[in-house]
């Protein structure tokens, strides 16, 4: 008779054994029966039931079910509906035999932290009421959690509840009185919590009990309640509405979808909105430090920890995050604190993050990361954000490539107290306020288009900040953050001024660059390529196929771009931790392929792309 190995590891994954082992070896030999099992494909339904088997005609009503006994290998696919629950997966697969959550092929499935909610009172012509008893949460009640945490500036009041109407979120207020009065364009709501009971009250122009209303209830959709589950897959999914809390670098960072400090996630073909916070974290996990350590010094007994559990290679990053759309989060699109080490991230259209502007700290932007060690950022599309790509601390051996930004409040593009190397190439950042490379150093920017009006860099910064063994996480030690060691070469430049780099402590390389109308270069760069006067600036439109370029290409553009840059050879290394900006395996990055993934038929120009002619043109830059 045929040994049943799947059969015996999930029983004794749920009993007791009756075999002596020596403390911790029954729960690592239960474990490694689950994984040695052979693969097999759970299905789930709408129309199914937890007591199902899970097959394809007897399906399980709930992710979660399956989820409690997939192991490495398996395939949980969801069909066709609306789930609401919390994914919490108990455990990884392996590197080569990962657990893949994913919809069914063609078929709309929609995972969400929110419950529809009925029983509303009419209060006025306006505003109506429901009250629920505090039974209701299960431990966890949004509407009586308030955001806290590192380096969040103002907003405290704020709930990590939310109201929908129709699937739109409606406006907090603090005050009772905003929604009692007549609204504006606006609809509020608002909550109060006794002992006994939840009150939210809020603007409806219609019955809410006959339309779709729904409340935030769960703290994420997908995300492990421990660390180390390695090795999942989500994909194809629409996930909304998730409770989370506010998420610094210094604490664990909940994400509607989330990784948890674990390694080898792959998350794709997803749409994700609506979280109070974050998207999709790649972050840290939770300690008695969390939420205390608001400083420099802080942060770096944080990494340090980190260190000891586990952040490296082996165990933590190596994500990939590629061709999710997410929006409607109030903190950040993507964020992770050193978790994203590693890890790409590329493909995923980014858009309407901390638009509302109802609580605000130095955590906003399209994608935030911490740490980000060797990871790729590429051919992302960023609009209609308070910033677009934030990256924060020891970010060193990183890619940004081929991404498209525009239409950000604050700024496209920002570095903060790294030491570098980062490889800026290829990218279009089109929006027209303030951008900072602020007091990093390390860095190439080549051929970019850069439609920044201004950037200013400061001499130096006395924060002491961690530099890292190349290619690892290892601490070498702690620096400064001079001005300098910044490398700019065949970049178009329609705004920026470029003048505070005139006195730079360290060396800086600055050649084949064209400036446009308001640009004005640093006596660094010697016989720069100015082309002066009215600049029609470039611009960025929608059409029913995607997203468009239209630019003025001036007759100076070919001839601008300095021939000696053609790979990261040509680049001097980063001077602080002495590394090249050679990909991992000290590999040389050629760039002889332009922003549209074109092969440059000239070999080099400036700026991202080549253009067919010179005047205006107009080239489809992003595809929907």
């Amino acid at each position: 008779m045929k040994f049943n190995t799947r059969l015996w590891g999930i029983l004794l994954a749920g009993m007791p054994l009756v075999c002596s082992f020596s403390e911790g070896t029954e729960e690592r030999f239960s474990e490694r029966l689950l994984v040695e099992v052979s693969a097999r494909e759970y299905h789930v339904s709408v129309r199914g039931n937890d007591q199902n088997p899970g097959t394809r005609k007897a399906p399980f009503r709930t992710i979660g079910k399956a989820a409690s006994l997939a192991v490495a290998g398996d395939v949980i696919t969801v069909h066709e509906g609306t789930y609401r629950e919390r994914i919490d997966p108990p455990r990884g697969g392996e590197e080569n035999r990962p657990i893949v959550y994913q919809a069914a092929e063609g078929e709309h499935v929609e995972v969400k932290g929110s419950e529809i909610i009925k029983g509303w009172v009419r209060q006025n012509d306006h505003a109506w009421k429901v009250s629920l008893p505090n039974s209701y949460w299960n431990g966890f009640n949004p509407y009586a959690d308030c955001l806290n945490g590192d380096w969040l500036e103002s907003g405290q009041w704020c709930h990590t509840g939310e109201v929908y109407l129709q699937g739109k979120a409606l406006r907090e207020t603090p005050s009772l009185e905003q929604v009692m009065a007549q609204p504006g364009d606006t609809a509020y709501w608002h909550c109060q919590v006794t002992t006994d009971s939840t009150f939210i009250w809020a603007h409806f122009a219609t019955d809410p009990n006959e339309a779709t209303v729904e409340i935030n209830v769960r703290q994420s959709v997908f995300y492990p309640s421990r660390p180390f589950v390695n090795y999942i897959h989500v994909k194809g999914f629409t996930l909304r509405h998730a409770a989370t809390p506010w998420a610094p670098p210094t604490a664990e960072q909940i994400g509607l979808v989330g990784t948890h400090w674990s390694k080898g996630w792959v998350i794709e073909d997803n749409i994700v909105s609506d979280s109070k916070c974050v998207g999709i974290t790649l972050g840290k996990y939770g300690d008695e430090w969390d939420n205390k350590s608001e400083s420099a010094e802080a942060f770096v007994h944080t990494t340090e920890r980190a260190l000891q559990n586990g952040w490296d290679r082996e165990h933590v990053g190596s994500h990939t995050v590629r061709r999710n759309r997410v929006t409607h989060c109030g903190q950040a699109g993507i964020a992770g604190s050193l978790g994203a080490a590693f890890s790409r991230v590329e493909d995923n259209i980014i858009a309407e993050i901390s638009t509302e502007q109802q609580f605000w700290g130095y955590e906003l932007a399209g994608i935030k990361f911490h740490g980000a060690v060797d990871a790729v950022i590429a051919h992302n599309h960023i609009y209609h954000t308070e910033g677009g790509i934030w990256l924060d601390w020891m970010t060193q051996g990183t890619r940004i490539t081929r991404n498209l930004l525009h239409d950000n409040r604050v700024q496209d593009f920002s570095l903060e107290v790294n030491h570098g190397p980062v490889l800026v190439d290829h990218n279009l950042f089109l929006s027209e306020e303030l951008a900072q490379v602020k007091l990093s150093q390390g860095v190439a920017f080549v051929n970019n288009l850069i439609a920044w009006k201004i950037w200013p860099t400061p001499q130096v910064d006395n924060r002491q900040t961690p530099y890292l063994v190349p290619h690892g996480t290892a601490i070498v030690g702690l620096h400064d953050c001079p001005c300098g060691n910044t490398t700019y070469a065949n970049n178009i430049f329609t705004r920026i001024d470029l003048t505070p780099y005139d006195e730079a402590l360290l060396p800086v390389r600055m050649s084949g660059n064209l400036y446009l109308g308001e640009a004005v270069p640093s006596r660094q760069e010697q016989g720069a390529t100015r082309v002066e006067g009215p600049c029609q600036k470039p611009l960025v439109e929608e059409r029913a196929d995607g997203w468009y370029l239209r630019m003025e290409v001036p007759d100076q553009w070919q001839q601008a771009a300095d021939a000696s840059v053609r790979t990261t050879a040509d680049l001097p290394e980063a001077v602080i931790p002495c590394q090249s900006f050679h990909s991992e395996g000290e590999v040389p990055v050629v760039f002889d392929t332009d922003y549209l993934g074109i092969r440059k038929p000239s070999g080099v120009c400036c700026g991202p792309m080549e253009f067919a002619a010179v005047g205006i043109q107009t080239v489809k830059v992003y595809s929907h």
